[in-house]
């Protein structure tokens, strides 16, 4: 049915997948510290977090891939001379990929946290202090598992969003299932085919994620629905 590239393109859908999970990562960590500027007391480190937040949100993922893929490429090769490196620099596609999807989403997520924390009512974390607490163990004992189940529907979307938008990153070369698809489309002359089976793949990668991250949501919130009433 593939005239032979199937194979190819699994390798291909399994690339995707480590990318997704790969960028995700760094969007979280990216996400919670931008989350953190913006709740925090201190004016400049608010106002840095708001700037990210606000100025990738409002840029094109495309855009950003392409800026930050071949301006970060011309920036390091810039520098390297001055460093004794005088041999041109070729940034790996995945790694690029990684860093670029997780900066990119690392906004997205800041907000979904930021707005997870800002819905635990205080008096939880005045409990916990009251109670003796340092704010090392108020912030990971009380808040943090509360965030994580206000943040888990936010973060599902953006993980659904981010897994579509892995496709993106066949633009600078990647050889993920859509850099294969396209490369099965020209050989065969059969775009349709293989451009159909790549819609499939993703699909049933994010229904997958889907159900996954709804069971989660459950987990996290057995027993707080008897104590919201």
């Amino acid at each position: 049915m593939l005239d032979g590239y199937g194979s190819t393109i699994l390798d291909g859908a399994w690339l995707t997948l480590l990318l997704a999970l790969s960028s995700v990562a760094v969007a979280i960590f990216l996400g919670l510290l931008g989350a953190a500027f913006r709740l925090s007391p201190i004016r400049w480190l608010a106002i840095l977090g708001e700037t990210y937040a606000t100025v990738i949100r409002g840029i094109p993922d495309l855009v950003l891939i392409l800026l930050i893929f071949y301006g970060g490429q011309d920036l390091v090769n810039r520098l390297a001379p001055l460093l004794g490196y005088d041999e041109y620099i070729d940034i790996n596609p995945f790694i690029a990929g990684v860093f670029t999807m997780g900066f990119i989403f690392g906004a997205y997520l800041s907000e979904t946290f930021r707005g997870a924390f800002m819905a635990i009512p205080k008096g939880q974390s005045e409990a916990g202090a009251a109670y003796g607490m340092s704010g090392s163990k108020v912030f990971f004992r009380i808040l943090v598992p509360q965030m994580i189940r206000f943040a888990i529907p936010g973060f599902t979307n953006n993980w659904l969003v981010l897994t579509k938008a892995t496709a993106l990153i066949s633009v600078v070369g990647l050889q993920d299932m859509m850099f294969k698809a396209k490369s099965a489309a020209d050989a065969t002359r059969e775009p349709f085919t293989f451009y159909l089976a790549v819609g499939a793949l993703y699909l049933v990668l994010t229904s997958v994620s889907l159900l996954v991250l709804r069971y989660v949501e459950k987990r996290y919130s057995v027993g707080t629905k008897a104590a919201d009433l």
